[in-house]
């Protein structure tokens, strides 16, 4: 029998967890982090696109088409081995992650993201690394959390609604209440979202008509359920803001974000546990020589000078060896302990910049930093939010004055998550 003590912890919990969509600033930084990094990636590889994923790959579109056969992955670059189409997919991608970065149409932008990402890298397979891998993974989940709460343009948006409905309900000012019905009408007018909608349904039925959503059944079975219930969402909003429909929308989709945000956290917990547990089984990982091999490689080595200076110290190359074993090894355990957590944390950041830059892997260090962002304190990112936002305001100020239509218009922490999120991401 329970009791009443434990009936209400589990009552508070499930309201937490059904009412509010948790840890808000970390799923941004992650929104920002994986679109920022497979942005700058794309960019880079620009030159060389036609020869690691278009017509002139060593991977030729027959092969790719008859792997994806067996397979049964997804990639919207198997529907015509027509360079202009896949011009027009590399492009789709990288304005996908562009947009997905600062956050506009975010929900809308996270599956065409997750579609460009699987689309290039399953079209050649074999040029991925560990942080393809990551950026692999996570772009999928992104797709289930409401990662433009904070730190996005659709906050920002959200935000001038709110302020102006609640000025035009203060009527005190026959202007502001013009001014917030105006602003209240432009948003009931908004037809970017029904356009996209309409747009995204025609590639799904084409896509679906031509068998080119993945063999699986789970992915066209997911593309469905998002456009359906994106329509589903609008009509609602639209129609019925406040209807009972509306409220279990709202519930389901807190679940979906926060069921996905713990997935996440799970994901990094077992990408070091398995690194660190496989490096101990290796004999160099165990006698401390293992850094030193790979700063002798012309292939990690951008800076041939620095690597040799780190190669020649024996002690700081068994230093670095153990640590990276330890630090990987310990850090599913260190979640219990705040502090330490946030320590190790530290150390683990510091650790991918210096992969990015002794070993010449920065996107991998990018994804990997992105990742570990899901465990970084509340209170840290909303203090870095205020100094961004302060650098924003004098460096706007110096040049003259801050733009109107940034005045007042930072986001907020959404009204339904008033907590420091420690209950997930500590």
């Amino acid at each position: 029998m329970s009791t009443p003590s434990l009936d209400g912890s589990f009552a508070r919990g499930a309201q937490r967890i059904t009412f509010s969509a948790l840890g808000p600033y970390q799923s941004a930084v992650i929104r920002i982090g994986f679109s920022a990094t497979y942005l700058l990636f794309l960019l880079r590889e620009l030159p060389h696109r036609h020869e690691m994923y278009g017509p002139d790959a060593p991977w030729r579109w027959d092969m790719a088409k008859q792997l994806i056969s067996g397979n049964e992955a997804f990639s919207a670059l198997m529907w015509s081995d027509s360079t202009v189409w896949f011009e027009i997919v590399y492009a789709v991608t990288l304005l996908s992650a562009a947009l997905l970065m600062v956050g506009w149409r975010s929900r809308a932008m996270s599956v065409l993201f997750m579609a460009g990402v699987l689309s290039l890298q399953n079209r050649s397979i074999f040029l991925g690394d560990g942080g393809d891998n990551v950026v692999h993974l996570m772009s999928i989940y992104l797709v289930l959390t409401r990662c433009g709460q904070v730190w996005s343009l659709d906050a920002r948006r959200e935000a001038r609604v709110r302020r102006a409905k609640a000025e035009a309900e203060d009527g005190t000012d026959p202007g502001v209440e013009s001014q917030g019905a105006a602003a209240l009408r432009s948003s009931a007018r908004d037809v970017t979202g029904p356009i996209l909608w309409a747009a995204f349904g025609v590639v799904l039925v084409v896509g679906t008509v031509m068998d080119g959503l993945g063999g699986t059944r789970w992915l066209p079975l997911l593309f469905w359920v998002l456009w359906i219930g994106h329509g589903v969402w609008w009509a609602v909003n639209r129609h019925a803001p406040r209807s009972e429909l509306r409220a279990l929308l709202d519930v389901l989709a807190n679940l979906a974000h926060n069921v996905t945000l713990v997935v996440i956290m799970v994901e990094v917990c077992l990408i070091y546990a398995t690194a660190g547990w496989y490096k101990i089984q290796g004999s160099r990982w165990q006698d401390g020589t293992a850094l030193y091999y790979p700063l002798k490689l012309d292939y990690f080595t951008p800076w041939p000078a620095l690597s040799d200076i780190l190669a020649s110290n024996g002690v700081m190359v068994m230093v670095l060896t153990y640590g990276t074993v330890i630090v990987q090894v310990a850090f599913p355990f260190t979640l219990f302990n705040r502090r330490v957590k946030n320590v190790l944390l530290v150390v683990m950041m510091c650790e991918h910049l210096g992969i990015a830059l002794l070993l010449g892997l920065p996107f991998f260090s990018m994804a990997m930093i992105a990742a570990d962002s899901v465990f970084l304190p509340t209170a840290f990112l909303v203090w870095l939010g205020g100094r961004a936002v302060l650098g924003r305001q004098l460096l706007f100020s110096r040049r003259g004055r801050v733009p109107e239509q940034w005045r007042g218009a930072d986001e907020e922490v959404p009204r339904h998550d008033e907590s420091d999120g420690h209950t997930l991401v500590g």
